[in-house]
């Protein structure tokens, strides 16, 4: 059955036995098992990562089933992974891998100089089967694994390269290959396990326990125990254990382990604080607002791991080329055994050379080179308070040339405040400001928009009477309305003013046009407040307001043009001369004001039909079509914001604008090193390859090749968990 777009989709991530070997020949073979299946629409499985992740309509079939599937193919499931656990197993296997290192290797050096040294036969062979028992251990377990799932990789290759080697009297080489292909097998495993590690040393900045306050004692509560509503206290140097809000007490909190913002944060009363900073001074009660499970950093450590399970195109290509290459392999060795000793050659010599072909084409480098990097880049990341939501995303960020921002809260603190109340003189009615502010803040108390937040924040600090207000009505990015003391008060811009109101004769409204007029060229948002009554509608008079640009927005701009990003633009439901100021303020190329939401999903969608490769970076609320349109969507201020972790691709736990070059730079960082990686990885096939036709090497000297290169890769790739 096809997964229309229509249907509900749901994602799980599967968390599956960890397998050593190269190849992920039987991963390919569990995906191609769980996409048979009706309702599933898209598989990636990972031995190397221990994950299956599935997106399937939950309407036709389910998670239990998917995991039974999983089960049928002979595949361990971790139900309930405990991360403590999985790593001591996880350090306790690559331990054994790494014995199992020294055992080949001392086997294989005995056999080499009991042999020269015309030693006891029994003792050579002796050493050369401790070498082949060792060191091709994991690699045929892993080759039987593959075989059980009716497919060949890697692993295969080595073993039967190995027995070849043994079968024409030539033990040394076989054990060699041996050796190299366990030590860098361990080396690759030792990589991919730190990237993971890199992410789980995020858990370590939890704390198991709380200080919770219970009839005015402190009692030491678990974390899992703790609920929302209940208060607990932190002390200075101590780590916030849960997400909460200060109810008592200031102090600075160090955010950077979540957010990556280096400088500390002040903290008081009404501020939110996130679970795994740490609070540098002053005593804090903090009163929780969500449970361990469905903190900030527990959903990024989810998030993150369930990222590294997604796979970059790139490694989608590899993964896929495998079989058929790997069966390439298997055939162009038996041609260069058949051809030769149909023309006459000897057989020694000929196996030999094919044995040496096809340790020299088999493509190790070639698949480790793209998780090795991409892995390592979602880590590094993840300790920058950055998260990428898979490898695509990582190599989308590579290749982005315009950038779109929306103003308020991107570029602009987002702390809106409001600036000038002003009553119209000619109004009907006698009204004061404070009166006039009054009715506004009625009205805006019931809406979420930074003006309305604004209005009202202004109407408490004047400690005003505030009153109710009834059948409240939006206009989305034009105004709002609601009955207040029996008649309907309308606060809009001049859009809503001429087409929500465009049948009614509105008295004073072009006093109030040209009012809003003189302020908008001073840089300030402005807005009308006016007053129905029966078929009577009267401007009241109009509030002013202004925002301010985020420090180091122009620097932030100045360094994505450093990086290649051709065209930037701002999208804004602003009027343009506050927008145009704030553009010029920055160094913005385009600015498209006064949007509606549905508006920045259309002029997002000309950028890419002219761009191609666009990124939209929004605060994750009211720009989620739009950064769901863009090539790459990137959300501000994910710590704290459920709907940014839901619609963005990456996004940036604090509000940090550096982040954003950062994310670009990390990108393209990541396409140089694949493209070095796969440049090694080929080129060291195509230069072996072509040598051993021409004039051929010894087999020793193909091992190393092979062996060298997937090493180099692998450590290349790490390299990008030092980027900054």
């Amino acid at each position: 059955m096809a997964v229309t777009e229509s249907t509900p989709r749901s994602t799980c991530t599967v968390r599956i036995e960890r397998r050593g070997g190269r190849g992920e020949a039987g991963a390919r073979a569990l995906e191609g098992h769980l996409k048979g299946m009706s309702g599933v629409h898209d598989v990636d499985v990972s031995f190397r990562t221990g994950s299956a992740r599935v997106t399937y309509d939950e309407e036709v079939i389910s998670e239990e089933t998917i995991r039974d599937a999983v089960r049928d193919r002979n595949v361990s499931i971790q139900d309930d992974p405990d991360t403590t656990t999985d790593e001591v197993s996880t350090r306790s296997e690559l331990r054994r891998e790494a014995v199992f290192v020294g055992l080949t290797l001392f086997g294989m050096v005995t056999g080499l100089l009991t042999g020269w040294l015309n030693g006891p036969p029994l003792l050579m062979w002796a050493g050369y089967g401790v070498a082949y028992v060792f060191g091709g251990w994991y690699g045929l377990k892993g080759a039987i694994e593959t075989l059980r799932h009716r497919a060949v990789d890697i692993d295969l290759l080595m073993i039967v390269a190995a027995v070849g080697a043994l079968s024409i009297g030539a033990p040394f080489e076989g054990a060699m290959l041996l050796f190299l292909f366990s030590l860098s097998n361990t080396l690759q495993h030792y990589a991919i396990g730190r990237s993971r590690r890199a992410i789980k040393s995020l858990i370590e900045m939890r704390p198991d326990e709380a200080q919770v306050l219970r009839d005015g004692e402190e009692v030491t509560v678990p974390i899992d125990d703790v609920v929302v509503g209940d208060v607990f206290v932190v002390r200075p140097g101590d780590r916030i254990p849960l997400d909460g809000v200060v109810t008592s007490g200031e102090g600075t909190v160090d955010q950077a382990s979540l957010t990556g913002e280096s400088v500390p944060v002040p903290k008081e009363s009404g501020d939110e604080v996130f679970g795994g900073t740490i609070n540098e001074s002053g005593s804090l009660e903090i009163e929780v607002t969500r449970q361990a499970h469905e903190s900030a950093i527990s959903r990024l450590i989810d998030m993150v791991e369930n990222a590294q399970s997604e796979k970059a195109p790139t490694q989608r290509l590899i993964d896929r080329l495998e079989q058929p290459y790997v069966l390439g392999v298997f055939a162009l060795t038996i041609a260069a055994i058949g051809l030769p000793l149909a023309l006459g050659s000897e057989f020694t010599s000929t196996f030999y050379r094919a044995m040496t072909l096809m340790v020299a084409a088999s493509p190790c480098a070639v698949i480790i080179s793209t998780p090795a990097a991409v892995l390592s880049a979602i880590a590094s990341g993840g300790r920058q308070g950055v998260l990428f939501k898979g490898g695509e995303h990582v190599e989308a960020a590579a290749n982005i040339d315009a950038v779109a921002f929306d103003k308020t809260g991107t570029l602009t603190k987002g702390d809106t405040q409001l600036t000038d109340v002003f009553v119209r003189e000619t109004a009907a009615e006698a009204l004061t400001d404070d009166g006039l502010l009054s009715l506004a803040a009625a009205v805006q108390s019931r809406s979420e928009h930074h003006l309305a937040r604004a209005t009202v924040a202004a109407a408490d600090e004047r400690s005003l009477d505030v009153p109710d207000a009834r059948r409240f009505q939006s206009a989305a990015g034009k105004g709002v309305r609601a009955e207040v003391e029996g008649s309907t008060v309308h606060i809009g811009n001049r859009s809503y003013f001429r087409t929500v109101l465009e049948d009614a004769a509105i008295e004073g409204l072009d006093a109030g046009l040209d009012r809003l007029q003189t302020l908008e060229a001073e840089g300030k948002t402005s807005v009308i407040v006016a007053r129905e009554d029966g078929d009577t509608v009267s401007v009241l008079g109009w509030l002013a307001f202004t925002d301010t640009v985020r420090p180091g927005a122009a620097e932030m701009i100045a360094e994505l043009r450093s990086l290649g990003v051709e065209h930037i633009v701002m999208l804004t439901g602003d009027n343009e001369r506050v927008a145009q100021r704030i553009s010029d303020e920055v160094g913005i190329d385009e600015v498209q004001a006064e949007l509606l939401p549905e508006e920045k999903v259309t002029t997002i969608e000309a950028l890419v039909d002219r761009h191609e490769n666009v990124a939209m970076v929004g605060d994750g609320v009211n720009d989620a079509p739009a950064l769901a349109t863009a090539t790459l969507g990137i959300a501000m201020g994910g710590a704290g914001t459920d709907v940014a972790l839901d619609t963005a691709d990456v996004v940036l736990m604090g509000d940090d604008l550096s982040k954003i070059p950062y994310v670009l730079g990390l990108g393209r960082k990541t396409r140089r090193t694949l493209t070095v990686n796969l440049a090694i990885a080929f080129g060291a096939i195509a230069l072996m390859v072509g040598t051993i036709l021409l004039w051929g090497i010894p087999l020793p000297l193909a091992v190393i090749g092979h062996e060298g290169s997937t090493v180099l890769v692998s450590l290349n790739g790490l390299r990008l968990l030092g980027y900054r």
